[in-house]
């Protein structure tokens, strides 16, 4: 459906040679659409360049796509367990063909929306072909150069994999072609337990494969707080999922019906498939960046707190720039750029106070700091942390969830960090973000009233713990 959707759509570009724009952006992802977006309501004129679609890895290879997939599972997972909601009802299998009917559905959906949205802008030129930084002022696309006052470097970010690593496609895959699969497979690999790992271990779960995670640091999800990361094993232990952790990779062999990994220590896993899943690297090589001027460091390029690089007047967004890899992280920087060429003098964007998603089976959410991270910037013993159990939950109960929410505050001081495990959590993070980004104390929260029944009473009922005033809980 994405194909047919471009097709409905073609921008021819009539600039001359010397054509000069307030803004060239070089890239159409979610940092760049939204950058010229909002420089274009800002009256600034734009050349948005773009090798592939709009919308970027998010849209077409990432966010959207893989939270189709994992929906698809939990529709799965909710007709064999219907009985014990009272509901007969019998799942006879999964159709990939109709999952994947669904899930590019959605994408072409979205994609045709984000095309009229840049189609209709006026002062938006859109550029599709591949773009070279060819001075620190202009882009080049077969052969015509996009001088800009201004340019805006939103290049994103492509699957990594660990050396000596081959990821051919077929039996050794990274995420995208985990997302064009046409069958489920009887069993896979996943290594890697960061976000990307967990989610597809836990899709491929629901559609009934037996999946064997691998991870060489300490712990699933090390990237969010250890109550989290337990959490989330032991859920994951419930429903099957097996994974070994704290246990280097060190090689994968093609056998005559899948793979085979050893690990550290010599033990095997056998499977059909293996998704590599060690993280995304920034997509910066062979742009032009270091011969203009442009400072890299690893591959990423370096900015300072407003996201100036080392060039006058080039700016980097999105997941380019070092930080959290986050479609809606560079969303905000692109539209913090614009603001910043413009003159609006936007404030600095706070890392911690990026919302976190983790889109698996129990939902992680999190916002601001971990418990051991707060510790550490004031203290143990300044630090206090309060874990609120879903099972004090009426909407929870209804959805058959166990989790918690944790908070964790500066004792005397204000909120700096919320973390949540169960189903749909990932809707109340837009409070806890409000909650942390205001500096809310737990008393000011604990006057707000929440709805009843539903999972946002939990934040609520944390807060009141933390401010003194427990109910449906124990101090």
């Amino acid at each position: 459906m994405a194909q047919v959707a471009r097709a409905t759509w073609e921008m021819t570009v009539s600039q001359p040679n010397d054509a000069t724009f307030d803004v060239v952006i070089l890239g159409g992802g979610s940092g760049g659409y939204a950058a010229a977006l909002r420089a274009a309501q800002l009256d600034l004129s734009v050349a948005l360049i773009e090798k592939d679609k709009l919308g970027g890895t998010c849209l077409h290879r990432g966010c959207i796509p893989t939270k189709a997939l994992l929906h698809a599972g939990e529709i799965a997972d909710q007709t064999r367990e219907a009985e014990s909601f009272g509901v007969k009802a019998e799942l006879l299998g999964v159709d990939m063909a109709g999952v994947n009917t669904y899930k590019d559905g959605v994408v072409g959906r979205l994609y045709k929306g984000l095309q009229g949205l840049v189609k209709s802008a006026k002062l938006i030129t859109y550029v599709e072909g591949h773009g070279t930084l060819v001075a620190p002022n202009a882009v080049e696309v077969d052969g015509t150069r996009y001088t800009g006052r201004n340019v805006i470097l939103a290049s994103g970010s492509y699957s990594r994999s660990l050396p000596g690593l081959e990821i051919d496609g077929e039996r050794v895959i990274a995420s995208e072609h985990a997302l064009q699969l046409d069958r489920v497979p009887t069993s896979a690999i996943v290594l890697g337990g960061g976000v990307i790992g967990v989610e597809f271990a836990s899709a491929w779960k629901s559609f009934g494969a037996d999946v064997t995670i691998l991870e060489a640091l300490p712990r699933l999800v090390a990237a969010e707080d250890e109550d989290l990361s337990k959490a989330l094993e032991r859920a994951y232990r419930k429903r099957g999922i097996n994974f070994k952790v704290g246990k280097p990779f060190e090689k994968v062999e093609r056998t005559e019906n899948g793979v085979r990994a050893t690990l550290a220590g010599g033990e095997t896993v056998e499977a059909e498939i293996m998704l590599v899943a060690v993280g995304r690297g920034p997509t910066t090589a062979n742009l032009g960046y270091e011969e203009q001027g442009v400072t890299l460091d690893r591959g990423f390029v370096i900015t300072d707190e407003r996201l100036r690089t080392s060039v006058p007047n080039v700016f980097a967004v999105g997941d380019i720039v070092p930080g959290l890899q986050l479609a809606h992280r560079g969303f905000q920087q692109g539209i913090f750029v614009a603001e910043e060429i413009a003159g609006l003098n936007p404030a600095v964007i706070d890392e911690a106070g990026i919302p976190r998603v983790t889109y698996s089976d129990p939902e992680l959410a999190s916002v601001g700091l971990t418990e051991a991270k707060a510790k550490e910037r004031y203290g143990a013993e300044k630090v206090t942390a309060y874990n609120y159990n879903l099972g004090g939950n009426g909407r929870s109960q209804i959805l058959k969830t166990a989790g918690f929410i944790k908070v964790v505050r500066v004792d005397d001081g204000p909120v700096v960090g919320i973390h949540m495990v169960g189903a749909r959590v990932g809707e109340l993070i837009a409070e806890a973000q409000l909650i942390y980004n205001w500096e809310a104390y737990p008393a000011e929260v604990a006057q707000l009233i929440h709805p009843h029944p539903t999972q946002s009473e939990a934040l609520g009922e944390a807060h009141l713990a933390l401010a003194g005033k427990p109910l449906h809980a124990h101090a």
